[in-house]
């Protein structure tokens, strides 16, 4: 199993300890996820709007999962008033265009770090810090696939979150 050499940027952190890459520019990841997230809407002919935009600059303001009332809480210091169901309906938008994931366990969400294509969310989750790496392993998505095929299950969609301790956490062991 490989990780994605952009999940780096889907690697979260807290500030007890830091999870980003050495050198990471974060200003310029968050500019690149924006305008990856314009270019895919642009090319699906759907609306990111403002909205939209702003709750998707917020998932990916920091290196680690947001939680829906985190995002309001940062809209209402922003100066907006917004209803928790603006925020909800925003969120499901950006998880249907792919430019989300959802950590179940965390009910938060991260920004997809390959928001160019359709794919299996598969994450490690550290339990201590909350950091929430994604992976590529279509490996594994082919082999749940596989085992539910057998069973003659029709698979949906598929999450994958692994739980465990982080290298920065268990060095803090």
């Amino acid at each position: 199993m490989t990780t994605n050499h952009t999940a780096s940027h889907t690697a979260h952190q807290r500030a007890d300890h830091d999870h980003a890459p050495h050198g990471h520019d974060h200003h310029s990841c968050v500019a690149t996820a924006l305008s990856r997230a314009r270019q895919i809407c642009a090319a699906r002919d759907v609306r990111l709007t403002p909205q939209r935009e702003r709750v998707l600059e917020l998932v990916w303001s920091s290196h680690r999962p947001r939680g829906a009332y985190d995002i309001l809480e940062d809209l209402s210091q922003d100066g907006r008033r917004v209803a928790p169901l603006t925020v909800y309906r925003a969120l499901d938008f950006l998880l249907e265009q792919g430019l989300v994931h959802r950590i179940e366990s965390l009910n938060a969400f991260v920004g997809c770090a390959d928001p160019g294509h359709a794919h299996a969310g598969q994450f490690l989750v550290c339990e201590r810090c909350g950091e929430a790496t994604e992976l590529s392993a279509p490996e594994v998505s082919q082999a749940i696939a596989t085992v539910a095929a057998r069973s003659g299950f029709a698979v949906s969609r598929q999450t994958v979150e692994v739980a465990g301790l982080c290298p920065a956490c268990q060095g803090k062991a």
